[in-house]
């Protein structure tokens, strides 16, 4: 991945395989409204009214007013950064680290990010969901620094380039940004790592929470006779506290592995000490939103046809997953339907025994000494599953849901409940000192 000065030249776009092309979507005047550094709104001047809509525009004219639209920019001193990404994940990762070094800075940015060889509808698609991010406030409560960013796409699609701006940072939020930059040199990353690594032999491998897994460095170990070839466990960490960064670092591992074959790396383990840390609720809401945009933007573009996720924190709590009783992409099932998991893989003494608690310590599977995101490859998680692994598991009162991994889940449910609340949290407070 390339970023360069651009040299305003004749702007092509060029559909590319990874995604599915569709035709340019324009924006109305009255949908959306340009916001000047003061606060105050106006509206987008139209470039015509009577024939505004770019996608009815043929190849020279958008080229015209796409190249126009670049000069105005240069003008104002805007920069124009052009970028060769031309795959979904090299497309994420330039995005996301643009918007991680923009918003480093304490006062406001405007840059102009050109990618030709990304389709339009493929920028679109982000700029409009970066919208609708901004107005949930059950994530933006969690993502403040996310609030100070404007995303659009020039033009309302005359080209494959998007503006992105943020404000000025208050006295608070620079004093925030500051005590965090502090908190991320304060992270080792051999002493993060040795403690991922207890952490895995200790549950992954000697509990078996996953029985492909026979060792803190190889995964994939097993499924040879169904065509996936073992592999080596990438550890990768960042000390970052800002969810753009954290963004930019998970797409760019998305991108080590496309380029890897499995037998050299056959999944990544990252670390991310700086996300949610600590045990404590504020902790756990900011690590669960920062894990849902991970994987909210990867299956924007169905990268989770290629890669699972598996997410994991020490105060790990799937009752405070959203949604609490439903699938959530990366987490444990419910906690409410691990008894009718257990009735079905034929615990059914288990199901009826086991007080609330005790089920609830099927979190420990997941609570490692700091934030991490276990990257998957879809073949890997898909031989481990088996045919027929998405069944109808009936929950009662007429509830039927979809659900895969039921012999599994049961299995660590019963295994985290033999090993007892004392023995599990003793354990990971032992991980957890590994840090400091």
């Amino acid at each position: 991945m390339l970023f360069r000065p651009l040299l305003i030249a004749a702007a092509t776009t060029t559909a590319v395989s990874a995604f599915s092309p569709s035709p340019f979507r324009s924006i109305t005047q009255n949908q959306k409204q340009h916001h000047n550094h003061d606060g105050r709104h106006q509206p987008i001047i139209p470039l015509r009214l009577s024939d505004d809509n770019p996608a009815e525009w043929d190849e020279e004219r958008r080229s015209n007013m796409f190249q126009a639209l670049l000069r105005d920019l240069q003008i104002e001193g805007v920069p124009l950064l052009a970028c060769d990404a031309s795959q979904v994940g090299t497309f994420n990762a330039a995005l996301w680290t643009t918007m991680a070094e923009l918003g480093d800075q304490d006062d406001e940015q405007k840059a102009c990010l050109i990618m030709e060889a990304i389709p339009v509808s493929a920028l679109l698609a982000f700029a409009e969901d970066f919208t609708v991010l901004k107005t949930q406030t059950r994530l933006m409560d969690y993502l403040p620094e996310l609030k100070r960013f404007s995303v659009s796409v020039l033009g309302r699609g005359v080209g494959p380039a998007l503006l992105i701006e943020t404000q000025a940072r208050t006295e608070e939020e620079v004093a925030a940004a500051a005590a965090n930059r502090a908190a991320e040199g304060t992270f080792d990353q051999a002493k993060t790592t040795t403690a991922l690594k207890s952490f895995i032999d200790r549950v992954v491998v000697n509990l078996e929470a996953c029985p492909y897994t026979k060792s803190v460095d190889i995964s994939a170990v097993g499924l040879e006779n169904r065509g996936v070839t073992p592999g080596p466990v990438g550890y990768r960490f960042s000390p970052t506290t800002d969810a753009c960064m954290t963004m930019s670092v998970f797409w760019n591992c998305i991108c080590e592995m496309t380029g890897s074959p499995d037998e050299s790396l056959s999944s990544i383990m990252l670390s991310l000490p700086g996300i949610g840390k600590g045990d404590d609720p504020e902790a756990h809401a900011r690590f669960a939103a920062v894990v849902e945009i991970v994987g909210r933007y990867l299956c924007l573009y169905r990268g989770d046809a290629s890669f699972g996720l598996v997410h994991f924190h020490p105060a790990y709590d799937r009752s405070s997953i959203n949604p609490i009783d439903g699938a959530s992409y990366g987490h444990l099932p419910p906690m409410s339907w691990l008894r009718a998991m257990l009735k079905m893989a034929g615990h059914e003494a288990e199901a009826e025994s086991f007080t609330d608690d005790e089920v609830a310590l099927s979190n420990y599977q997941r609570r490692a000494p700091h934030t991490s995101i276990n990257i998957l490859r879809m073949n890997q998680v898909n031989a481990a599953a088996g045919p027929k692994s998405i069944v109808d598991l009936d929950l009662g009162n007429g509830r039927i849901e979809k659900a895969s991994g039921i012999t599994l889940y049961s299995r660590n449910a019963i295994r985290m409940v033999k090993s007892g609340k004392e023995g599990l949290q003793s354990a990971l407070d032992a991980d957890i000192a590994m840090q400091s």
